[in-house]
């Protein structure tokens, strides 16, 4: 069982301590709401993050893939994560908007999802990133950016 991750643990921290970080010894912690979707950290680092997702049925939605919701949310994780990473402490932050297109069905035959965000650009009151879900063979399934708002301390 996957450790969870205490929301309120490192406010003190800037982002790139705050993401959960994977080392040789252990799994990282995975946030609340990764526990609930199975969407798991895998690395992160200056201005990008990854996160994987192994495709169940329970993902499906009425036609037998991968709900885009899912795949959205899978998204949405490594995009916030990649920017939260060049955040200093106690600054927060909040997806203003999400943009997705998808280019190809996600089952449980894609294997591992695998998404990777990385920052475009990051000001004073907004931030902006990119990122991929690929299956196992390397196939691009969807893209994404995003805008954020920056959120100060104080």
């Amino acid at each position: 069982m996957e450790r969870p991750a205490d929301p309120r643990a490192g406010r003190h921290r800037d982002g790139r301590d705050r993401v959960p970080q994977t080392d040789r010894h252990r799994r990282p912690a995975t946030p609340p709401a990764g526990q609930t979707t199975g969407i798991v950290p895998v690395e992160v680092g200056d201005g990008w993050a990854r996160f994987e997702l192994e495709p169940a049925e329970w993902h499906y939605n009425v036609i037998g893939s991968v709900h885009g919701g899912i795949l959205s949310t899978l998204a949405d994780t490594a995009l916030g994560c990649a920017i939260h990473t060049k955040l200093p402490a106690g600054t927060g932050y909040t997806s203003l908007d999400l943009t997705i297109k998808f280019t190809r069905v996600a089952t449980v035959d894609s294997g591992v999802l695998t998404c990777e965000g990385t920052v475009i650009t990051i000001g004073r009151r907004t931030a902006t990133a990119q990122a991929r879900i690929t299956d196992s063979s390397g196939r691009v399934i969807a893209h994404a950016v995003t805008t954020c708002l920056i959120i100060p301390s104080g």
